[in-house]
């Protein structure tokens, strides 16, 4: 009996490090009718991504830059589109689109990107701002569809790119791994940390996105109240040599582990009180939706697409970006005086990601762009 036909399609990512884009195209390569589509992962890096996907067994290659619009590299794209025989071509993140758009175009082939947070924010100076949007309103141009992974993501590029349109999916996350009832193992234990000991928890790339610096000034200034606590970061990044500096200089080092990326997410939430995302900008973070499965009390900044998620003082603590630093160092505080609002915090939690943010519709919705573009 002849195999059915399958979809080949190109999932396309900057990097094979593990962040939030990076955990949302592991889920939906994972998630994807294999009856129906084949997905072909490239990655301009590699990771542990790059492990991950080869132990799914999903066909992956790695083609390297680390540069936006690197055209010395589109013609090798275009080539390894054509060998594989890709028929749909999902971008998410600018840095992909920007290295795959070109190939897409010469080759006739349907491009669909997803905007995982925009690579412009306010805290720019405004002629690096204007250089973003404008390439943002040019790769929003050359697709398909563009996917928006939250309704704010969506009227930010509105407001700044008169042109876009979208469609808004949000992110899914899967709710049997994230599950706070199964058994994990003690990751306490394996980093010698006190059961009794309050822990905050980051997990995120180490840039300025993702603000760890102004994290570990909030954090040793709530240690002034709370001198117990314990701060566990988990990532890599270009700031990680300067946030082990800046503990060494404000003299906490001994009440912060920085641990590389790992794999074993659920676990190291398991072992978490509080888990804190004070980015300047973010589309949907997964990280987040993670953690709250997990019915962890969270704090993160108010930012786009993290403000539809957390609702503040009901399932979590927003702060302003204009004030980040002492606002962070209170709801610290707050929070780690309170184990009933914790419990409070993380039980909404949970039933917001229940509700609202579920792997599985999630990739329908894509299944359904995919098939589309294909009629």
């Amino acid at each position: 009996m002849e195999e059915k036909h399958k979809i080949k399609v190109l999932e396309c990512i900057r990097q094979g490090q593990i962040g939030g884009g990076e955990s949302h195209l592991l889920s939906l390569s994972e998630n994807l009718n294999k009856n129906i589509f084949e997905p072909v992962v490239l990655s301009f890096t590699d990771g542990p991504m790059i492990n991950l996907l080869n132990k799914m067994n999903i066909d992956t290659t790695i083609i390297y830059t680390e540069k936006p619009f690197n055209f010395f590299i589109w013609k090798k794209v275009r080539a390894f589109i054509k060998e594989k025989k890709i028929e749909l071509i999902h971008a998410h993140g600018t840095r992909a689109n920007s290295n795959v758009y070109w190939a897409a175009q010469s080759l006739k082939i349907p491009l669909i990107y997803s905007i995982h947070g925009w690579s412009f924010h306010d805290n720019q100076k405004s002629f690096i701002k204007k250089i973003r949007v404008y390439s943002e309103k040019f790769l929003t141009s050359k697709s398909r569809i563009n996917i928006s992974v939250s309704e704010s993501n969506k009227q930010t590029g509105i407001k700044n790119i008169k042109s876009f349109s979208s469609v808004v999916i949000n992110n899914g996350i899967d709710q049997q791994k994230f599950n706070p009832a199964k058994t994990f193992k003690n990751v306490r234990k394996e980093l010698a940390i006190n059961e009794q000991q309050i822990v905050l928890l980051f997990i995120a790339r180490f840039t300025s996105h993702k603000q760890p610096l102004t994290l570990i000034h909030a954090f040793a200034k709530a240690l002034k109240e709370i001198p117990g606590l314990l701060l566990l970061m988990v990532g890599e990044g270009d700031e990680k040599d300067a946030a082990l500096q800046l503990a060494k200089e404000l003299s906490i080092q001994n009440n912060i582990i920085f641990e590389p990326f790992r794999q074993d997410v659920p676990d190291v939430l398991n072992a978490a009180d509080i888990f804190i995302l004070p980015s300047l900008w973010e589309g949907l973070p997964i990280g987040l939706l993670e953690a709250m499965s997990m019915g962890k009390a969270v704090i993160a900044s108010n930012v786009d697409g993290t403000c539809e998620i957390i609702k503040d003082k009901y399932n979590g603590c927003l702060v302003p970006l204009n004030n980040l630093q002492n606002e962070l160092a209170e709801k610290i505080i707050l929070l780690a005086n309170d184990a009933e609002l914790r419990q409070q915090y993380g039980s909404n939690a949970m039933e917001t990601v229940k509700n609202r943010f579920n792997a599985a519709t999630m990739t329908k919705q894509i299944e359904d762009i995919y098939t589309s573009l294909l009629k």
